[in-house]
């Protein structure tokens, strides 16, 4: 299973001057690796992200990301992604590993801050969307 992705490095993201922050290309890397738990049709949250950061993308580069799991054990699941520049075939810039673990709904109800959940469970979307990943209960 992969999914592929772009993130565009405007100047709002800039780290050290002319160059993106770390911390938002660990987040695109981490949202990309997150997507692939919606193909998989699981709740979960990041357990692990390790981030190499290969070499500095500047503001205004598109960042061509690519994520596929690797493996699934139990509510366990692994997988790996690269961020690269100029192409979807350029040179790497970011790479991340990850391990994600499988949660219920009740996981953001218990931990989450009330108000937000509140407003949350009471958009029917937001709800259909919640039940229909409650493939495992």
């Amino acid at each position: 299973m992969r999914v592929t992705a772009e993130f565009t490095v405007r100047p709002a993201h800039q780290g050290a001057p002319g160059l993106a922050h770390g911390g938002v290309l660990a987040t695109a890397l981490d949202d990309t690796l997150g997507s692939l738990n919606w193909l998989l049709r699981v709740i979960a949250v990041t357990g692990r992200l390790e981030t190499d950061f290969v070499r500095p993308v500047p503001v205004g580069t598109v960042l061509h990301l690519e994520a596929e799991v690797t493996a699934v054990a139990g509510r366990k699941i692994y997988s790996t992604a690269v961020g690269r520049i100029g192409g979807p075939e350029g040179p790497v810039a970011v790479r991340a590993d990850a391990l994600f673990i499988e949660v219920k709904v009740d996981h953001f109800i218990e931990n989450g801050r009330p108000e937000e959940i509140r407003a949350a469970m009471s958009d029917p979307d937001q709800v259909r969307r919640a039940r229909a990943f409650e493939v495992n209960p």
